[in-house]
């Protein structure tokens, strides 16, 4: 892959043309009724979720949500989770264990939001909080990233059984631009960085970092279509085993790394 194709990638994963959220939330699961706050006084509309059916399967539906407008995308920090999303993702995310209900999570996010309220309210300690807990819920757990995936912002959400990507999404410790200063101090290198990241779908696939790569056409019904083809059968496949089986295979995920 040459940098040009890794650059085209990054671009399609931050284009304001991808599907959203509220179309995932509202089209591809049926009766979806959102659930609010962190239970510890805040509630980051960065992080949207709630319970639906998926296919008659009772199921928790989290992700992040990056607005529709300006004044939503102000509201969303852009699709950055403050330290109150992660917690009211791991809230719901237990709950969905207790009930047992399988968690799909779709991801969005350039990462964890950096704002100094952010740091102050422990936004390390929540990402650790959702890696340590979500990670040892007895339940399945599959998640989509659908366009960037930042940091661990991003793996807060993707701690589960499978994670699976759009065709046009990416998945990495940082941005192109932010690796390109770090490493040759000229953030004009990002494409360049882009590549030696290896942080497309096909690269991390070849890497089995992930389990697989879900087309995505420019018709949003299409894509919809098509992440639902992926999950029916592998939730079937989740759902199938016990909690044991489910956490020693999930286990032995994360050991491979």
């Amino acid at each position: 892959m040459t940098k040009e194709d890794a650059g085209a990638i990054v671009a399609a994963a931050r284009s304001t043309q991808k599907i959203t959220m509220a179309e995932i939330t509202q089209q591809l699961f049926d009766h979806f009724i959102e659930l609010h706050g962190d239970h510890a006084g805040s509630d980051d509309p960065a992080i949207v979720g709630g319970l639906a059916f998926f296919h008659q399967r009772p199921v928790t539906v989290i992700g992040t949500d990056r607005g529709a407008d300006v004044k939503d995308r102000l509201a969303t920090h852009f699709g950055c989770p403050t330290p109150g999303g992660y917690r009211k993702a791991l809230r719901l995310a237990k709950q969905a264990a207790k009930f047992q209900r399988p968690v799909i999570f779709f991801v969005d996010t350039p990462g964890a939001y950096p704002g100094q309220r952010a740091e102050e309210n422990g936004q390390g300690a929540a990402i650790a909080a959702n890696l340590l807990q979500i990670a040892q819920l007895p339940t399945p757990i599959i998640t989509v990233i659908y366009g960037e995936g930042g940091s661990g912002g991003a793996l807060a959400l993707a701690c589960g059984d499978q994670v699976w990507m759009m065709a046009k999404s990416t998945y990495s410790i940082l941005s192109p631009e932010g690796f390109a200063s770090i490493l040759w101090k000229d953030s004009r290198r990002a494409d360049e960085a882009a590549e030696l990241m290896q942080l497309t779908p096909k690269q991390l696939l070849k890497q089995r970092v992930i389990e697989g790569i879900i087309d995505e056409p420019d018709d949003h019904r299409a894509v919809l279509a098509a992440i639902d083809a992926v999950l029916q059968p592998q939730l079937d496949k989740l759902c199938s085993q016990t909690p044991a089986e489910l956490l020693a295979a999930r286990r032995q995920r994360y050991r491979k790394f």
